[in-house]
C-alpha cells in the first residue's frame, strides 16, 4: 500500500485525524502560504519603489546635464551676437578679436574657442595658434556654418586635445584601473576626452553668415560638475537609513568624473562599469534602472547613454545610492514579521492541541466502548469522561441507550448522522472564513502598500519641487536678461514653462491618488475632441520613436464638465501605453462619440486603439488593480489605478476590450454633468469653487 492511500484510509477511520487536520491546517498550511505572499510581495514593491526612485534621481540629472551642455551653447551664442566681436572683425584687428574671445572662454569656463571663417577654417583661437584646419567636419560646427547655433558632446582623441592645447590632453589622459565584474580590456589608459562642443554662426549686417564661433569644455576630471548633480539629486537627508547617493560621467565604460569612491576620499577615476551594465546601456542602447555593482558594492542605479553629434553612444550618465541600507531594513522588518508569525501559528497550534483533545477524550472512551461490545462485552460503558458540555452529556446518554442497544440501533445512527452534518457544517465555514481572511489580507496589503506610496509621494514632491522652482526661476531670470533676443527661443522657453507647470500637476496628482480624499478637481467646460488631440500632440515624441500610424475619429459633439488636466493625464496615460503595446509598429485609432442612453444623450465617449499583441483573458479583470503590470522591467502599475479613479470620481468609468492577438481598446466613459464620488469628508468640486 502506498504512503497516500495508508493516509486517505488514516483519515477514513479516524475521527482525530479529521478534527486535528481541521485545526491545524490553517495554521501550518495558511500561515506560511500567507508568510510566503508577504515576502514575495515585499520584494516586489520594494523594488518597484527603489527602481522608481532612481529613474527619478536620473531624469533630474539629465535635465541638469542638458541644462549644462545648452548653458555652454548659449554663451557661445551670445559671444557670437556681440557687436564688440563683430567690430574687431571687421576691422581685422587680430588682436581685439583674441581678446574679446579669450575674455569670454575665462568667463564662461570654457576649454577653447575659436573664431571659423565661412569655409570652417580656424582664423582666431583663445586656447592655442591659429591654425588653417578646417572644423567644418564636426555637425555642430557645419550647422553654425549654415546659419543653426547648437551645442552637442563630442569626444576628442588625444592628438586632438594635444592641438588644442597640451594642457587639454594631460587634463584627459585617465589611468585605467582594474574593476570587478568589468568587460576585459587591455588599455591601461584613457586619453580620448569628453567635450560639450559648441558653434553659433557669426552673421554680417546682411545677414549672410560670414564664420562661426566655436567652444568647448572637457568633462574628464570635471568634478565640479558631478558633485553639483548629486548634490541636487540628493539633498542632505533625502537619502533614509545612511545611505549615500553618487554621481558619475563615464567615457566609454570608464568614469571620467565621479564622486564614487575607490577607497577614503579617492574617487574611483578609472574606475570601469560592470559588462552586464556596459552591454544594456552602451550595446543595446538602453536605460538601466536597476540594482548594480559599483566599483566594491551594490547600489540602485541608473545608467543612460550618452550620444554625441555623430548618433554614436560614447558614453553614459549615472546616479545612484546604497542599496545596502534599505535591503538590511527590509530584511529586519520582514523576519520581525515572520517572527510574529510563527510566535502567533505556534500558540494557535498548542491551543489549538489542547481544545482538540477536550473534544476527543469523550469521543475516544465511547469508541473504545463500542469496540469492547463489538467484542462481546455488552456490559461495557462509557462511564463519566470528565466532561460537561455537549460531549459529556452524548456520553452519558450512550451509556443509557446502550441498555436498550436493539430498539434504539435507528436513533443512534440518526445521532451519528446529525454529527457529520455538524462537521461537514463547520468544514464549510472554516473555508469559507478563511477566504474572508485572505480578502482581507489582500486589501490589508494593498492599503500598506498604498500608504508606503503616499508616504514616498511626498518626499518625491518635495525634491522634485526644488529643483523645479530653481529652473522656473532661471527661466525668469533668462527673460529679463535677454530681453528681446530671446526672441528666436521664445517658444521653446513657452514650452519650458508649460513643462514645469506639467511637473508640478503630476506631483499633485502622485499626491492624490495617494490621498485622495483631500483632493477634489476644478471642472471646466471640456472639448472632448480637442482635448484628446492635445494629448496626442503631448505624447508625439512617443510616437516618433516606432512606426505607429495614427487614425483619428472624433465626431463627439458634446462638451463634459471636468477637470481640463485629469482628463489629459487619463488619456495621455492610455495613448502612452497602446504606443509601447505596438513595439514593432501599428495602428493608433483614436475615436470619440456622443453617449447616448435611453433615448437622452448623457455626455461622451472616448477610445483609444491599439493593433498590439492583446491583453490575456486571465489579466482583463485585473488591469485597473493597484500594482498590478504585465511589464515586469518597467512600469508600477499605477497607471491605469490612478486614471480609473480620476474618472470615476466624476461617475464615469473606463472599460477595455481586448483579445490575445487583437489588439486592445480602452473606452473612457464622460458625464456631460459629473455625478461625484469622492471619499468620506473630502469637499466636493462645487466647495472649491470649481
Amino acid at each position: 500500500m502506498s504512503p497516500i492511500s495508508r493516509l486517505v484510509g488514516v483519515f477514513a477511520a479516524s475521527v482525530r485525524a479529521k478534527l486535528l487536520f481541521l485545526v491545524l491546517a490553517p495554521l501550518l498550511i495558511g500561515c506560511p502560504l500567507i508568510m510566503a505572499l508577504v515576502w514575495y510581495w515585499s520584494n516586489t514593491g520594494y523594488h518597484q519603489l527603489l527602481t522608481y526612485k532612481v529613474g527619478s534621481d536620473l531624469v533630474i540629472a539629465h535635465e541638469y546635464f542638458d541644462r549644462v551642455v545648452r548653458g555652454v551653447g548659449a554663451s557661445v551664442e551670445a559671444l557670437a551676437e556681440e557687436r564688440r566681436l563683430h567690430r574687431a572683425l571687421a576691422d581685422g584687428d587680430g588682436a581685439r578679436v583674441a581678446e574679446e574671445i579669450g575674455r569670454a572662454r575665462q568667463r564662461h569656463g570654457l576649454d577653447f574657442m575659436y573664431v571659423l571663417d565661412a569655409e570652417g577654417r580656424v582664423r582666431h583661437a583663445s586656447a592655442a595658434a591659429a591654425r588653417t584646419a578646417r572644423h567644418d567636419g564636426w555637425p555642430v560646427v557645419a550647422g553654425a556654418l549654415a546659419g543653426r547655433a547648437g551645442s552637442v558632446i563630442d569626444v576628442y582623441d588625444a592628438a586632438a586635445l594635444a592641438a588644442i592645447d597640451p594642457s587639454l590632453a594631460d587634463r584627459a589622459a585617465i589611468n585605467i584601473v582594474s574593476t570587478p565584474r568589468a568587460a576585459p580590456d587591455a588599455r591601461t589608459s584613457e586619453g580620448r576626452g569628453m567635450v560639450i562642443h559648441a558653434a553659433a554662426p557669426i552673421v554680417d549686417d546682411a545677414g549672410r553668415v560670414v564664420g562661426a564661433l566655436e567652444g568647448g569644455m572637457l568633462l574628464n576630471g570635471n568634478l565640479g560638475f558631478v558633485d553639483t548633480i548629486n548634490a541636487i539629486v540628493y539633498r542632505e537627508g533625502s537619502l533614509p537609513l545612511g545611505s549615500k547617493g553618487t554621481a558619475t560621467l563615464f567615457l566609454g565604460d570608464t568614469r571620467i568624473a565621479t564622486n564614487v569612491r575607490l577607497f577614503g576620499d579617492e574617487r574611483a577615476l578609472g574606475t570601469r562599469v560592470s559588462k552586464q551594465v556596459r552591454e544594456h546601456v552602451l550595446d543595446e542602447g538602453k536605460v538601466w534602472l536597476d540594482t548594480a555593482f559599483v566599483v566594491n558594492d551594490f547600489y540602485v542605479s541608473g545608467y543612460e547613454p550618452v550620444v554625441d553629434s555623430f548618433g554614436e553612444r560614447v558614453g553614459m550618465l549615472y546616479v545612484g545610492f546604497l542599496e545596502a541600507p534599505f535591503r538590511v531594513a527590509k530584511e529586519n522588518a520582514l523576519a520581525l514579521i515572520f517572527a510574529v508569525f510563527a510566535v502567533i501559528s505556534l500558540a494557535g497550534c498548542a491551543w489549538s492541541l489542547k481544545w482538540a483533545g477536550d473534544i476527543m477524550t469523550p469521543i475516544a472512551a465511547m469508541n473504545r466502548t463500542i469496540g469492547r461490545i463489538e467484542g462481546g462485552e455488552t456490559g461495557a460503558r462509557v462511564g463519566d469522561t470528565g466532561s460537561r458540555d455537549e460531549l459529556g452529556r452524548l456520553a452519558a446518554e450512550f451509556d443509557r441507550l446502550l441498555g436498550v442497544l436493539d430498539d434504539k440501533r435507528r436513533e443512534l445512527q440518526r445521532w451519528a448522522d446529525a454529527l457529520d452534518a455538524k462537521v461537514i457544517e463547520r468544514t464549510r465555514e472554516l473555508k469559507a472564513t478563511n477566504e474572508e481572511l485572505r480578502r482581507t489580507q489582500r486589501q490589508l496589503v494593498t492599503s500598506e502598500k498604498l500608504a508606503a506610496i503616499g508616504e514616498l509621494t511626498a518626499g518625491v514632491a518635495h525634491e522634485i519641487n526644488n529643483p523645479v522652482a530653481v529652473i522656473q526661476g532661471n527661466l525668469d531670470v533668462l527673460r529679463e536678461v535677454l530681453g528681446e533676443r530671446a526672441e528666436p527661443v521664445r517658444e521653446e522657453i513657452r514650452l519650458i514653462d508649460e513643462q514645469v507647470h506639467r511637473i508640478r500637476v503630476i506631483v499633485t496628482k502622485l499626491l492624490q491618488f495617494a490621498r485622495p480624499g483631500e483632493f477634489a478637481g476644478y471642472v471646466e467646460a471640456v472639448d472632448a475632441n480637442a482635448a484628446l488631440a492635445d494629448c496626442l500632440v503631448l505624447a508625439q515624441h512617443h510616437l516618433g520613436k516606432r512606426s505607429i500610424e495614427v487614425v483619428r475619429a472624433l465626431n463627439a459633439t458634446q462638451w463634459v464638465q471636468i477637470n481640463r488636466q485629469e482628463l489629459q493625464q487619463v488619456l495621455i496615460n492610455l495613448i502612452v501605453n497602446a504606443v509601447q503595446a505596438m513595439p514593432a509598429g501599428g495602428t493608433l485609432t483614436l475615436a470619440s462619440e456622443d453617449w447616448h442612453e435611453d433615448g437622452a444623450c448623457r455626455g461622451v465617449r472616448l477610445s483609444v486603439r491599439d493593433t498590439g499583441a492583446g491583453i490575456r483573458a486571465e489579466d482583463l479583470a485585473r488591469v485597473f488593480d493597484p500594482f498590478f503590470t504585465t511589464k515586469k522591467n518597467q512600469g508600477t502599475g499605477l497607471g491605469l489605478s490612478i486614471s480609473h479613479s480620476l474618472i470615476k470620481r466624476y461617475g464615469g468609468g473606463i472599460a477595455v476590450d481586448s483579445a490575445p492577438g487583437e489588439g486592445a481598446t480602452f473606452t473612457v466613459s464622460l458625464l456631460a454633468e459629473p455625478e461625484y464620488e469622492l471619499d468620506a469628508g473630502a469637499p466636493s468640486p462645487a466647495d472649491s469653487g470649481g
